[in-house]
């Protein structure tokens, strides 16, 4: 009986992990982001934090996972989440040579 409640109860905790989504964050510092390329899984947020003393436009047209964060000014942080599997361009519209590459899994 303990056996079957144990067993029971690891099952549980392990489907609940399962069902967690991931929040990863991105800063922008330097006119950069900190990094070039991040994997992450369908369903998972990054949070894009401007560290650096100017605004950024943090954007992406890759079909599929398109968004425009707008003007993030110094400070600030903004969440995207990512519920398309692919690889994506993420880039600044302000300063051309800010760009990263998100690849989403299952």
């Amino acid at each position: 009986m303990r056996k079957t409640i144990i067993l029971a109860a690891t099952v549980l905790v392990a489907l609940s992990a399962l069902g967690e989504a991931a929040d990863h964050q991105v800063a922008q510092k330097g006119r950069l982001f900190s990094v070039e390329s991040i994997t992450v899984k369908k369903g998972d947020t990054i949070t894009f934090v401007n560290d650096d003393s100017v605004p950024h436009n943090i954007m992406s047209t890759s079909s599929g996972n398109e968004f425009n964060l707008g003007s993030q000014g110094p400070g600030t942080s903004t969440p995207v989440t990512f519920n398309q599997v692919g690889e994506f361009e993420v880039i600044c519209a302000i300063h051309p040579r800010m760009k990263m590459t998100v690849k989403v899994t299952e």
